[in-house]
């Protein structure tokens, strides 16, 4: 027969399919059998509701009150999803009042439930956003969940304090900010947030998804944030980038100043990215003309032209054509004299006026030479005086340090792309 219980050969009782399993009935046990303490979270069934009270089942045929005075407390959208029947967390205040009733609080069960809540959020470094409620003398009051949390001055994102502080504060009330909790203390109900500390972590995520999206190789336009000693900053649509110095103009540039402004926009080329330090590098040279791929259209041998010495070393001096090209006076070009050390004759800074004797583009490298640029004949290539090879005439050594000094300003695979501040100091 239908809801009576069966019985087997070994005794055993087995419920019926349409009545409560035994997990159940355990259940319903644990429940009524919970201990019903003061200062506690207990878990109780709602059995009615009405705008002035909740009637909560705690467990051994008790019920409890949820005052209106409690009500008030909690988030009116909250009180809106409960619905007679629903199990939820209660908090005990007092075990019973003149009627009998269990005195529970929704509201400090909201409280006790977001202290966990915000310690987890703390110990995970989670960020969230909440309204600004009100403001006191030393920052704003924002609520996470049923706990109020602080959010000093000093703590707020790019806020320029000065005048009435309190007043400037003011207008913040009824904005949401992005919010850190960066320290809980439950003992004595202190609960600080950092717009600050959110916001940056915000930028950080921005900035690598942008990093993400850049292609190294990739022409973008930007605009100059900053200027240093060592180059100039870059905006690239949230992500900066580093142009350095060298890598401003194929020509000797002292500061980024003399060729940038801030604000200014430009097209940069991107040298490299460093995924790892959120680092780009980047360059303006790279989209103008290599001088040594176009000198032959500016410049032929037996020319004389103004140079400044930049270099002196035993074997000559090198001088740069231009602020661009750099070529070398050997020291047999110096004068009609054997000398025995170029700075007998120039002294790094000077200007001279040299001529052309040779220009090898495919190495980067011009013959120069002050004592022919005194001939006041036309220079004529067959009929030119035997110039001096540096491949024979300098020493092994010698011409490794002329290969390499010499052609510097024409290995762009090998510029510095961006330097750190404390490599440039050093």
């Amino acid at each position: 027969m239908q809801g009576e219980a069966n019985f087997t050969s070994d005794n055993v009782v087995t419920a019926p399919e349409d009545e409560m399993s035994m997990a159940e009935l355990l259940d319903q046990q644990s429940f009524e059998m919970q201990p019903v303490k003061k200062g506690t979270i207990i878990k109780g069934t709602i059995v009615s509701i009405s705008p002035n009270e909740i009637l909560v089942d705690v467990g051994y045929k008790y019920e409890g009150i949820v005052k209106s005075k409690d009500l008030e407390r909690v988030d009116p959208e909250y009180l809106e999803t409960l619905n007679v029947g629903d199990e939820i967390p209660i908090y005990v205040i007092h075990l019973a009042d003149e009627d009998g009733y269990v005195i529970l609080s929704l509201n400090k069960a909201a409280i006790e439930r977001d202290w966990d809540k915000a310690q987890k959020f703390h110990e995970a470094g989670e960020a969230f956003e909440s309204e600004v409620v009100s403001t006191n003398k030393g920052g704003l009051i924002a609520n996470f969940g049923a706990v109020r949390g602080f959010i000093p001055g000093s703590q707020l994102d790019n806020v320029r304090m000065g005048g009435d502080r309190g007043k400037q504060w003011s207008n913040f009330i009824g904005k949401k900010l992005h919010l850190k909790i960066i320290e809980v203390d439950r003992r004595r109900n202190r609960l600080i947030l950092s717009e600050k500390a959110a916001v940056q972590e915000l930028r950080k995520k921005q900035k690598a998804d942008r990093l993400a999206e850049l292609t190294e190789g990739e022409v973008l336009q930007g605009r100059i944030t900053s200027l240093a000693d060592f180059g100039a900053f870059v905006d690239l649509n949230g992500t900066e980038g580093l142009v350095h110095l060298s890598e401003l103009s194929w020509a000797q540039v002292s500061h980024p100043r003399n060729v940038l402004k801030v604000g200014e926009k430009v097209d940069v080329y991107i040298l490299n990215i460093d995924y790892d330090r959120q680092r780009v590098g980047l360059s303006l040279k790279r989209l103008q003309p290599e001088p040594w791929s176009t000198v032959l259209d500016h410049y032929q041998p037996g020319q004389i032209v103004t140079a400044t010495v930049t270099k002196l070393t035993n074997f000559g001096a090198f001088a740069r054509i231009d602020n661009t090209i750099e070529g070398l006076i050997h020291i047999s070009e110096l004068a009609d004299r054997q000398i025995g050390h170029p700075r007998e004759i120039a002294k790094e800074g000077e200007e001279v006026q040299v001529r052309i004797i040779s220009i090898e583009p495919e190495k980067r490298r011009m013959g120069l030479s002050i004592k022919q640029a005194d001939q006041v004949e036309d220079f004529d290539d067959e009929e030119a005086p035997e110039e001096v090879s540096v491949d024979d005439e300098v020493a092994p050594e010698a011409e490794a340090q002329v290969e390499s000094e010499a052609s510097a300003e024409g290995e762009p695979e090998e510029s510095l792309a961006k330097a750190d501040p404390e490599d440039e100091a050093a």
